[in-house]
């Protein structure tokens, strides 16, 4: 009886026991990954503007917007310290960009030059030679910075800076017929992914306002 009495105690500190380490080893398990939050421009416009064919500018063909260095093909959202140094680039660790900048930017510029003309692809203007005589003049813009930039650790702005081409699709080859920098910044208003996130968003719909109002007084 004795001997059956020890052993119990044997065995239920041995159930301890193991129960102990196997909470340890629970414990020990890394945390599930967390997923990285997604920022894109916003919907837009939620109503087509009043169509007024009267008023439309003739067709324009919209490039693929290109970017170079750390932008080129990366959704990563990044950030500037001014203060502290200006020339380093640092991504937000859990914040993405649903597509790459590029693509995000020429959307929303062809959502706002869309409004008033008719905007192609690139590719596409080759079919107009057929019905208008023709080709559209080509729009060509290039990223050149895309950051959330911080003044101070709690002042800071969403920077946009594009080189924007304008150029003429002739049979003797592309004639350059304007070329401007847009360099513009909205402010954040919080001092995180978000904010720099919707900062950069109001910049970029801002700067195509810009280019807009400038083909105006380009193309022909």
């Amino acid at each position: 009886m004795k001997n059956t009495m020890i052993d119990a105690r044997v065995l239920a500190k041995g159930v301890m026991v193991l129960s102990v380490l196997a909470l340890a080893a629970c414990s020990a398990l890394p945390d599930k990954p967390v997923r990285a939050t997604q920022y894109d421009f916003g919907p837009g416009a939620v109503t087509a503007p009043p169509a007024n064919p009267g008023a439309a500018l003739p067709p324009l063909a919209l490039a693929d917007v290109e970017s170079a260095g750390v932008l080129e093909g990366s959704t990563a959202v990044l950030y500037r310290l001014a203060y502290a140094d200006a020339q380093q680039l640092r991504p937000y660790a859990q914040a993405r960009w649903s597509m790459p900048p590029a693509q995000l930017v020429r959307q929303r510029l062809r959502d706002r030059l869309s409004e008033r003309r008719p905007v192609l692809n690139a590719g596409e203007s080759a079919s107009l030679v057929r019905t208008e005589g023709s080709l559209p003049l080509v729009l060509r813009v290039e990223l050149a910075e895309f950051t959330h930039l911080f003044q101070s650790p709690t002042a800071s702005t969403g920077l946009v800076r594009l080189r924007v081409t304008l150029v003429d699709d002739t049979p003797a080859g592309e004639k350059l017929l304007a070329q401007r920098q847009f360099i513009v910044q909205r402010d954040a208003p919080s001092a995180d992914a978000s904010g720099g996130a919707r900062a950069l968003a109001a910049a970029t719909d801002a700067a195509a306002l810009e280019i807009d109002q400038w083909l105006t007084t380009v193309a022909r």
